[in-house]
């Protein structure tokens, strides 16, 4: 390209601009002293000039230019068609192109590459870049330009990109396989991201095998891109030099083979299983993460090739990742282990049996994550035949929520034992949990349940109420009054946790479970409330098979990072008297919200009875009394609903207040304001009186219920012939 390395001319005077093409090797020593002319500069760099009068047509060509074209003189005759033998014809449409579109815009230059046919048949790229000189008006009359020879600028060119690409190719395998692994917790997370789809592409290879030495042994754990399953040969062996997955982890270095034949020649072992490897290339590399072996990688290639210094340091650099990435993963999975039997042992080893009933439990800890949970439940036995039920969540994921749980699962069970009320074991239990200073809180609901009468007494702490599938598959969530996190309640000094008493019938279930179960990030709990309740609707009647699919295909959606208790309870239909249906509900005094509740509640209840049309005159009724207990008493009110059995069917609504004053009839006048609630009363109800209760009274009124075929509507039964008045006066003075 310099011109060194041609042959001289007799006579040559490098003053003169002499031809350079037939320089010889030591013309630069006759350059030492002796000024160079501008064609000889020209020359020796592979370049020449021309000047096109635009005008004439005629363009000049100095011998650098000639040289350039690989044209003698003779061969040149002034006229640019005259190129045509040496510029093959789409090379020329594209340098007129490049020209004509530079003459039509006015620009003062162009250039453009374009390839030359050598007079020996070979193509070689050359550059062109000429100056547009315009008159006056602005036209073009001629170009004064260069052209030079760019093969190896051009290679040179393509050299670097190709090495650029290359190293882009390197850098995007680099950070495919690091964000893959970034994600992996556990060493099975490690084996799916090697094992998937992309597995051996992010490492640039076809196959791959990976293997951790454990005891002395080596175990191949994952394979991808391999044809067929690897047999146990190549799967289990002793940390030898028989195999190469082994054998790098007996030496410690790597190992770069070009061929099939060559790895087989290598390793004899191997015969046997030739033709499930791939033809090509492969690369055994240790894996070592702080000084220790810890298993090693083989990666496969279908096409034979002898591994360039670059692909190797990649290779071992990948291979880097993926070893600190497993010994992260497997002291995760130590740590997981350990917090998992941990909380294991804070959970009951078994359930009791119970008479007349059956109970399912499952557990399930977080599906990712190294955290543990302190989600628990327990079934305690109770005097008189009662059964306990619980199921709860400590705030956290961590080992001190797990030890957290253990001590409250306990001290509530104690409680519980005692024979307490509901309310009274929660409010126990607050005041412990506040007492251990953990800054912890925990929800809960407690269930008192005796399957002999299906009383269910209920108490919640910022827990998800139970939900009952009855006989036939309806579906119900009462909605249970509850009071504040256990912990929290007593903090804030709201230890009230107001119990609800609700009915379970013969060949009903109960079910009880920790918000993971329903709730997954980034949805709302609802969607979740109602999946379950629809997975239990339509699911299997076996209870086991029922919390089998309930705790698997429920809590197993993507992205479960929560742990999970689920509680199954089913009452046996059984011999013996049916018992009478009962909702309990207590409104405190002060608690504005209460009246609500309870008509909600009465509603949901009254539809799993099949009330009918008479569930809005209970309704009404309900809240006429309420209102009266808490407007006119210093005391609550409880309010209890029965389903009585006979034909037809009765309803009877209790509302129980502290109060001894007996109720006084009134006339109120058109324009009163209150006074009627009982006149309302009368009228709905088909019977209605008042009852001493120790130190109160109860008032309360039963309402006949259709039968489901009867479609007449109940009218006003207040004056009906027979039925019963309460002496005195309204109760809403």
């Amino acid at each position: 390209m310099t011109g060194q390395h041609r042959p001289r001319r007799e006579g040559y005077d490098p003053r003169t601009g002499g031809d350079p093409r037939r320089a010889t090797e030591d013309t630069p020593a006759m350059y030492r002293h002796e000024p160079v002319g501008l064609h000889t500069r020209l020359s020796l760099n592979r370049m020449g000039t021309f000047d096109w009068d635009l005008d004439s047509g005629r363009m000049i060509l100095d011998s650098g230019a000639l040289a350039v074209f690989d044209l003698r003189a003779d061969e040149y005759d002034g006229r640019p068609q005259s190129l045509s033998a040496r510029v093959p014809a789409d090379e020329g449409r594209r340098m007129d192109s490049t020209l004509a579109q530079a003459l039509q815009d006015g620009s003062s230059s162009y250039g453009v590459y374009f390839r030359v046919r050598c007079r020996g048949g070979a193509l070689r790229w050359t550059h062109t870049q000429g100056r547009i000189l315009h008159d006056g008006s602005g036209l073009p009359y001629r170009i004064i330009g260069i052209v030079r020879e760019a093969t190896g600028e051009l290679a040179d060119s393509a050299l670097l990109r190709s090495r650029q690409q290359e190293r882009q190719r390197q850098t995007v395998m680099v950070q495919h396989a690091t964000a893959a692994l970034a994600r992996a917790l556990s060493v099975e997370d490690v084996t799916r991201v090697l094992a998937d789809t992309e597995g051996a592409q992010r490492f640039g290879a076809d196959a791959l095998l990976l293997g951790l030495v454990t005891e002395g042994r080596f175990e191949v754990i994952t394979t991808a891109g391999l044809a067929g399953e690897v047999p146990e040969g190549m799967t289990h062996s002793w940390v030898d030099d028989t195999l190469p997955l082994s054998h790098v982890v007996r030496s410690r270095r790597p190992t770069f083979l070009s061929t099939r034949g060559e790895l087989i020649a290598r390793y004899p072992r191997l015969r046997r299983y030739a033709e499930m490897l791939p033809a090509g290339s492969s690369a055994f590399l240790p894996l070592v993460a702080q000084d220790t072996v810890i298993g090693s990688l083989g990666l496969f290639n279908a096409e034979p090739s002898v591994q360039s210094a670059e692909a190797r340091n990649l290779a071992l650099a990948l291979a880097g990742v993926v070893a600190q990435s497993l010994q992260r993963a497997t002291l995760f999975d130590q740590e997981r282990e350990f917090a998992t039997q941990l909380q294991a042992t804070m959970l009951p080893r078994g359930v009791p049996s119970i008479t007349g009933g059956e109970l399912i439990v499952r557990y399930h800890p977080a599906s990712v994550g190294r955290d543990i949970g302190g989600d628990w439940y327990d079934v305690i036995p109770l005097p008189q035949g009662q059964t306990g039920l619980v199921v709860g969540d400590v705030q956290g994921h961590d080992t001190h929520a797990a030890a957290v749980m253990g001590q409250l699962r306990i001290a509530l069970r104690a409680y519980a034992s005692e024979g307490h009320t509901p309310e009274t074991v929660l409010v126990r239990a607050s005041r412990f949990l506040a007492e251990l200073e953990t800054e912890r809180f925990a929800t809960c609901t407690y269930i008192q349940a005796d399957l002999e009468s299906g009383a269910l007494h209920v108490a919640r702490a910022g827990h998800l109420g139970p939900l009952i599938s009855d006989s036939s598959r309806h579906i119900d969530w009462p909605e249970i009054p509850g009071g504040l996190p256990l912990g929290l309640a007593t903090v804030f000094g709201h230890d009230h946790f107001p119990e609800t008493q609700l009915f379970l019938e013969p060949g009903s279930t109960l079910l009880l479970c920790t918000d993971g179960l329903v709730e997954q990030p980034g949805q709302d709990i609802s969607a979740g409330i109602d999946a379950l309740s629809e997975a239990v609707r339509t699911g299997p009647a076996e209870l086991e098979t029922l919390a089998d699919q309930l705790s698997d295909q429920l809590w197993a959606e993507p992205g479960s990072e929560d742990d999970m208790a689920l509680l199954l309870l089913h009452r046996l239909p059984g011999p013996g008297p049916a018992t009478t249906p009962r909702l309990r509900l207590h409104i405190h005094q002060a608690d504005p919200a209460g009246t609500a509740q309870v008509r909600s509640a009465l509603r949901r209840t009254l539809d799993q009875w099949r009330a009918g049309a008479v569930t809005h005159d209970v309704e009404v009724a309900a809240t006429e009394l309420i209102v009266n207990a808490l407007t006119h008493t210093e005391s609550g009110a409880l309010v209890c609903v029965e389903l009585l059995p006979g034909t037809p069917r009765r309803i009877r609504l209790e509302v129980e207040d502290r109060s001894s004053q007996w109720p006084r009839r009134r006339s109120p006048g058109e324009t009163a304001t209150s006074g009627r609630g009982l006149m309302l009363v009368e009228a709905l109800a088909d019977r209605w009186g008042a009852e001493p209760r120790g130190s109160g009274k109860a008032l309360w009124c039963e309402f006949d219920v259709p039968d489901a075929g009867d479609g007449a509507e109940k009218g006003d039964t207040a004056d009906a012939p027979g039925a019963p008045r309460a002496p005195g006066s309204e109760p809403g003075r």
